[in-house]
């Protein structure tokens, strides 16, 4: 019975580089990943903070157009107690294209928290369906 010893290769000095031994990782690629990780959640964090959870919340109650160049757009806004609103309204054709477009404030009473509104948008053509884009806090 023969036996058959294995055995390393043996290669040139020089030739092929220098051989690693064993398996080591690099720590370089985990702070990278840890740093990017990070960033993305501070940003997220920040993004939050300034677009996320409003206190101003609109609700389409509904529209009606009066005549071919005006829409009237009722609506509520959910706003702090005794607070204005800035809104953007919008009115859209039956295609959806914008055919007019207006910012209206709206005041609340002393300790009121709802706001029901009903503004007029004066439009280019006939319009079908109006909007609330957004509503923010308004200005003093």
């Amino acid at each position: 019975m023969d036996e058959t010893r294995t055995t390393e290769p043996v290669f040139p000095p020089g030739r092929y580089g220098r051989r690693r031994s064993g398996r080591r990782r690099s720590v370089v690629p985990i702070v990278v990943l840890a740093v990017v990780v990070l960033a993305s959640l501070l940003l997220s964090v920040r993004l939050f903070q300034q677009f996320g959870q409003t206190d101003y919340e609109a609700q389409i109650v509904g529209w009606e157009e009066p005549s071919g160049s005006v829409l009237a757009i009722e609506f509520k806004v959910r706003v702090p107690a005794g607070q204005a609103a800035e809104c953007v309204l919008r009115a859209r054709d039956y295609d959806g294209f914008e055919v007019g477009r207006r910012t209206v404030v709206v005041r609340a009473g002393r300790n009121e928290t709802t706001i029901d509104a009903k503004e007029t948008v004066p439009t280019t053509a006939r319009a079908s369906v109006g909007d609330v884009l957004s509503c923010r806090p308004a200005a003093s």
